[in-house]
């Protein structure tokens, strides 16, 4: 989320820039796109994680009653799952006949097994929401912050340079969690966000439209 705030918001203070703009056009038009952009993240998380839940609860409904009208067949198939993972076979029934025992923990254990989730663990939409409207609006607002005080080149130098430390910290920080080429991975950052402020700022000049 604050990668994508960042190179957005870069790309259209850089783009506005270009037209010439004054600077209270370019901070106006910078803080809207973070707003507008930070909503939209945050508002597409909430309906791709609400998604995600009511089609995770719908599989453990016809899990659970897969459960109660198939007992056997649902123990025989954990059963297999356990001797897949390198259990010996009396060793994975007895394993699954406990199991079996208990229908909530049957359907949480069929529920990691089988689709790789936890049922008691699922993702609160608003909370992932919050959390990608608050990133992408930290890496949105960044760049703005030159033309607070600035304006014309220094202020764009200025927003590009903010761009450039940002996207190479993140992209070192996705490499090391990733256990990839830190250095790689920062560049790559930074050439994507150079490239979008290039596109943006020549349509910008394209245009020759002296906003005011």
């Amino acid at each position: 989320g604050m990668s994508d705030g960042l190179i957005s918001n870069v790309s259209l203070v850089i783009g506005f820039a270009g037209t010439g703009a004054k600077s209270d056009l370019v901070r106006l038009a910078g803080f809207a796109g973070a707003i507008a952009g930070a909503v939209s993240m945050g508002a597409g998380e909430w309906i791709s994680i609400s998604a995600q839940n009511e089609l995770i609860h719908r599989e453990l409904v016809v899990e659970r009653r897969e459960l109660g009208v198939n007992a056997a067949a649902e123990q025989a198939e954990l059963a297999a799952m356990y001797q897949g993972h390198g259990m010996e076979p009396a060793t994975a029934l007895q394993a699954a006949a406990e199991v079996m025992r208990s229908p909530e923990a049957a359907l949480a254990v069929h529920a990691r097994e089988e689709f790789g989730m936890d049922p008691d663990e699922l993702p609160v939409a608003m909370q992932a929401a919050l959390l990608s409207f608050a990133c992408f609006l930290v890496g949105a607002v960044l760049p703005v912050v030159p033309w607070l005080t600035g304006s014309g080149s220094s202020a764009k130098w200025a927003s590009i340079l903010i761009g450039v430390v940002g996207a190479a910290g993140l992209g070192a920080a996705v490499g090391t969690f990733a256990e990839r080429n830190k250095t790689l991975s920062a560049l790559r950052q930074v050439a994507i966000l150079l490239g979008a402020c290039a596109v943006t700022y020549g349509i910008g000049k394209l245009l020759n439209v002296n906003v005011s």
